[in-house]
């Protein structure tokens, strides 16, 4: 999967902006949509981001919550500490890398998506299929 590719499967299933690539914008040089804002809501739920799988998609009341898409998680030059902590990971149907975290001090979850399986190089819990399938 490319880059463009994640980006019409993971980000733009319910983005408000349109369809890729009519509302594409990157300015911020990260492999991902910068004009994305998930626009489906579930009453009492909030936002979600309809191409995530369950688990990933919803953002609940932190509305800074982002994908990040990233073409390796050796290029990404992202580091998991005390201030960006991976909570769970799940290598979904595609052989893509998701995880979900939260940046304690500012109160921020976010979502990475890495291209390829890079589950051996995350420490925090696996979510299985199974496991996703039996969520709300």
């Amino acid at each position: 999967m490319t880059i463009k590719e994640a980006i019409k499967e993971y980000q733009c299933p319910g983005c408000v902006n349109g369809p890729f690539p009519d509302c594409f914008e990157n300015n911020t040089g990260y492999d991902q949509c910068d004009n994305h804002h998930a626009g489906t809501m579930i009453s009492g739920i909030g936002s979600i981001f309809l191409g995530m799988p369950n688990g990933f998609n919803r953002k609940g009341s932190c509305e800074s919550t982002k994908i990040w898409l990233f073409e390796s998680f050796e290029t990404s030059h992202w580091t998991y500490d005390k201030f960006n902590i991976p909570i769970w990971k799940h290598l979904d149907p595609f052989g893509n890398t998701i995880v979900k975290g939260i940046c304690p001090r500012l109160n921020n979850i976010w979502i990475h998506i890495f291209l390829g399986d890079c589950i051996d190089k995350i420490e925090c819990i696996n979510l299985l299929q199974a496991e996703i399938d039996d969520m709300d």
